[in-house]
Parts: structure tokens; sequence; C-alpha cells
């Protein structure tokens, strides 16, 4: 197992994610404990020292079935992180009464490394607010030795982030962001990893094979990346993509099988990362992949000085791009939850005056009535 340096301490550059367990056909929250089991001890015997759960992963068992398997083994052994439950709005008010259940549901008495679960646009506000005490209690959590070190995961756009880091970055110990070949610019991954550094904080990265979708390339795309390594696999290729960027110390898989596990630490065994050519094919296949529906606006803003509703068009494109390509998903969705209805795409009123001065033509009338249909 290839370990990185983290302060005073080594971590394996693989960490187990514990969202993806492997469950019965009662369906996510039925976790198949004795699976599992057979993978975290192998895991540990391979190396891995670092699991990642959190409040809400397997509808609220990942983290009392993860705290039961560590029993087993010393706690100085492991690294254990989990996350404060941002994402749900209605819970920004109980972060003592939460932690404390964690702690509890983990049946430790800290945590390794904890983070603001995915600060984004929806919560960003209310993170930032003292009158939840969110940030405060995690403070003195960490003063009392309860956390270890403290982070934040984020799926949010640049501005949020920015607002983040200018309140907490100076206390912010990592970042965890989603980070892959093919979302490096597609969803300005490396604009994130070159923010978050810029404060000198590290990167661990979650999503590296975008959820299983990298693992299986068409045979175009798998012929290319065949001529330049033929022995490795699609997955290997992201996970050596992730090797290559010098900002990352630790990389998050979530793995839901042996097969996968058995896979992936075979891969991190070694560094191997790609040089100038085989990066360049990785963008080459990622820009022919997302290029097929995308809209190519260049930001240039326009369609906003000319927008009577003063709509952030440039961001919704962005937005519905991400959303078609990836045939759905939380993203757009969580975004535009933190607009109100009158700034939202289905308050553009189809004027036209956007498209007049777009230098790229787009329809974005049209796109505006597709996206409030796909969030319906």
């Amino acid at each position: 197992m290839v370990y990185s340096d983290f302060q005073n301490i080594k971590l394996s550059a693989l960490g187990m994610g514990c969202m993806r367990f492997p469950c019965k056909e009662g369906g996510n929250s039925d976790i198949d404990i004795e699976k599992t089991r057979e993978m975290i001890d192998y895991a540990f015997k391979n190396g891995i020292n670092y699991f990642d759960t959190a409040w809400g992963y397997h509808a609220g068992h990942s983290e009392p079935v993860l705290g039961e398997i560590l029993q087993n083994y010393d706690r100085e052994s492991f690294y254990l992180a989990s996350k404060f439950p941002g994402y749900d709005l209605s819970l920004m008010g109980m972060v003592e009464e939460i932690f404390e259940k964690q702690l509890e549901r983990c049946r430790t008495d800290y945590f390794d490394f904890y983070l603001f679960h995915n600060v984004c646009e929806v919560n960003i506000d209310g993170y930032l607010d003292p009158k939840y005490g969110i940030y405060d209690y995690l403070i003195k959590q960490k003063k009392n030795g309860r956390i270890r070190h403290l982070g934040f995961s984020t799926h949010g756009n640049m501005d949020t982030m920015k607002r983040f880091l200018d309140a907490y970055g100076r206390d912010m110990e990592f970042c965890q962001l989603q980070i892959n070949w093919l979302d490096w610019n597609f969803q300005n991954a490396k604009e994130k990893v070159e923010l978050v550094s810029s404060y000198g904080i590290p990167v661990w990265v979650m999503e590296p094979v975008r959820g299983g979708a990298l693992a299986n390339l068409s045979d175009e795309y798998r012929d290319i990346l065949k001529a330049l390594r033929p022995e490795a696999t699609s997955v290997e290729w992201a996970f050596r993509f992730i090797q290559s960027l010098p900002e990352v110390t630790l990389t998050l898989s979530g793995m839901s099988s042996f097969d996968q596990l058995k896979e992936n630490i075979e891969t991190y065994k070694e560094n191997k990362p790609l040089n100038k050519e085989e990066m360049d094919a990785l963008f080459y296949i990622a820009d022919k992949m997302t290029s097929k529906n995308k809209l190519p606006c260049t930001k240039c803003q326009y369609c906003t000085t000319h927008c009577p509703k003063e709509l952030n068009i440039p961001w919704f494109i962005e937005l519905y791009n991400e959303h078609v390509f990836s045939g759905g998903g939380f993203i757009a969705p969580m975004a535009l939850r933190s607009l109100s209805d009158d700034k939202k795409p289905s308050a553009c009123i189809g004027c036209r005056s956007c498209e007049e001065v777009c230098p790229q033509n787009i329809k974005i009338s049209e796109m505006m009535t597709d996206f409030t249909e796909r969030m319906k």
C-alpha cells in the first residue's frame, strides 16, 4: 500500500468510503454485515487505514455498522472520519445532538477526521450563520480532542467555496472534492483544487471513478488507452490520473464488492502517475464524451446583462450540461434549491433578449424550458 504524509501521520493513499457497502435484497439500508466485515478485514490486512462514513450513508446505518466492525481492531491502528449533515437544513440547529449520537453510533470517543458535509449553495448561509453555532461547536470539540482534524467536503461552485474558505479556511486542515479525469475540466475540478491549494489545504478525492461511470468505457475509448498502457483497466486509469496530482493526499473509493476492493488495493501497491501524452489522451476522451450534447457557453456574461429577470444564465448552462450528461443526479437540483422562485430557470419569460447577444448562438430560452421540465 502506498502511504501519504499528513502532518505527523501516515495515511493509506487509498481510503475506504463507507457509503456503498454490500447490501441484501432489502435495499440500501439493509447492509450485509458479514460481507462488509470480510471486506474491512481484507482492507486492514492490505494496508488501508482510513475509513470514511457519514450520518446519512445507507440511510443512517453506515455509522453503526462500521462502529460495530471496528471494535475488532486496535483504535490506534486506523483513522475514522465522519461528517456533520448540513445537506439537511432541518438539522442545522442540532450539531451537538448529532455529534454525540455519531460518537455513540461509531462506538468511539473521538473522530480522527471530521467534516462539514457538502458545503454548497443550499447550506452555505446556514454553515456561516453563528446562530446555529456549528463552527464554534466543532472548533470546541477539536480543542477537546474529540476531533483530531477538521475539514470540509463540497460539491459547491467556486463562489460558494470562496465564501466558506474566507470565513473558515484558516481552520480547515483538508478538503474533500469530486475529482476524476472527466470532471477535471467539466466540473471545474482543476480550478477547485487550485483554490483550495491557495489556502494551503491538502486535497482528499471522492468519486475518482465517477460512481463507476468511468469503469466501463466504450471500445473506441478503451482502444486509445490500451495503446498507451496495454495492461491497465479503465478503473486503474482513473486512479493513476489521481496519482498524477501532487495536491492529493488521499483518495476515497466506495467499494461495494470484494472484487472492487482487491482490484483497487492492487492498483495502490505502487504509484504509476501518467505522463503528458497519457493525460492528454484522457482529456481528449473527456472532451469527446462531454461535448456531444454540451451547450458551448464561454461565460462571456453578455446574456446576463440583457436579461430583464437578471438570471444567472451561464451558471444555469453549466448545471444543465452536467445534468444532461449525467442523466440526472443531485448537483443541479441541490444548487437550484438555493434560489428563490424568481431567480430559477422557470422564471425565464422567453423574451430571447439573451439570445440576441449570445456569441455562441445558444438557444437559451429552449434550454431554460427544458431545464425546468427536467427539474419537475
